[in-house]
């Protein structure tokens, strides 16, 4: 596992990458339809495992006799795992170590995946078309490696260039340092990269890492505002379309 690099949270932590990263992809022209990068969530935006982790959550909690609402499940939609695991052990009365919680989760819901793999509608199609044009592709996600790695190993070979999971990183999202380790390991500056995500947690943290976000609302809403915007699907959207929204505006 790759360690992450230690990015503190002050203001300072947030401004992207230094110039000396590969510009070769920094303004791509009007008539190139293909974005620098694309930094892609997975929880909900590439595979639709969310249902998963609300299931075993819920059987989890009653397993020690609590009760787990569908509020309390879409309240950790795109959070650490390590958060979600203290918040189900303080709300689902889960009296297990936080570690813990997570291990048995992880194991279960990669079980899931591993029967079936649940895609979201267009993101097979994008990520096939991103990859036929040569767009470098990275996974960050809040899971673990362990049920990434259950996720690309299903892909074909390179469509993720790199995958910067829960575990290795030292602050996960709304923290920008998720998308700005990406952005680092692709060699890109971040402010040409365009992040696809379907969490507030999840754009909250490519936005502070001042990458342009594409929000597909699924479980959770997100309101409308600068440097996000936000459809309800993947599906019809192009190379072309995620390179116009990582061009600055004239």
């Amino acid at each position: 596992m790759t360690a992450a690099p230690d990015v503190s949270p002050d203001t300072s932590a947030i401004r992207g990458p230094d110039t000396s990263l590969d510009t070769s992809w920094a303004a791509p022209s009007v008539a190139d339809p293909r974005p620098a990068a694309v930094l892609w969530d997975m929880d909900g935006t590439l595979v639709d495992t969310e249902p998963y982790w609300i299931e075993e959550e819920t059987l989890l909690v009653a397993e020690y006799g609590g009760s787990w609402t569908e509020e309390d499940a879409h309240h950790l939609v795109g959070n650490e795992l390590i958060t979600s695991a203290n918040y189900i052990r303080e709300v689902g009365g889960v009296p297990l170590p936080a570690e813990e919680i997570v291990d048995r989760l992880l194991e279960r819901v990669i079980v899931r995946v591993q029967a079936h793999m649940p895609w979201r509608p267009g993101a097979r199609e994008l990520l096939a078309e991103l990859n036929a044009l040569g767009v470098p592709c990275a996974l960050v996600t809040m899971s673990y490696q362990s049920l990434a790695q259950a996720v690309v190993a299903t892909l074909p070979a390179g469509a993720f260039r790199t995958v910067v999971a829960g575990d290795d990183v030292t602050h996960g999202k709304p923290h920008p340092e998720p998308y700005l380790t990406a952005a680092a390991r692709l060699g890109i500056d971040p402010k040409r990269c365009v992040a696809i995500e379907d969490s507030l947690t999840g754009v909250t943290s490519a936005q502070a890492a001042h990458v342009p976000v594409l929000a597909v609302e699924h479980l959770v809403p997100i309101p409308p505002a600068p440097g996000r915007t936000v459809v309800s699907t993947l599906k019809g959207w192009t190379a072309a379309d995620l390179a116009a929204l990582g061009r600055p505006v004239p």
